[in-house]
């Protein structure tokens, strides 16, 4: 799944290289962390937010197949 946000983080910034995706495992669920330049922000967020919510359902649907739960932070 950390190479799922990565790829699809790289493919709408502008500076792919400096996607980082970090992956903190807890107890119940993984939360993957995805940073990216502060000029690229806007862009993963959308309007309204909806490309962040989209990335988050995407994946959600991963994360079910595999029976985890992840959660998805865009820092």
């Amino acid at each position: 799944m950390k190479q799922l946000l990565e790829t699809i983080a790289k493919s709408l910034v502008d500076c792919p290289d400096e996607v980082q995706v970090s992956e903190v495992t807890g107890e119940q669920s993984i939360i993957l962390e995805l940073k990216v330049a502060p000029e690229d922000m806007g862009k993963v967020i959308g309007k309204q937010g909806r490309i962040a919510k989209a990335i988050r359902t995407v994946i959600k649907a991963a994360a079910v197949k595999e029976n985890k739960r992840v959660v998805v932070e865009i820092i």
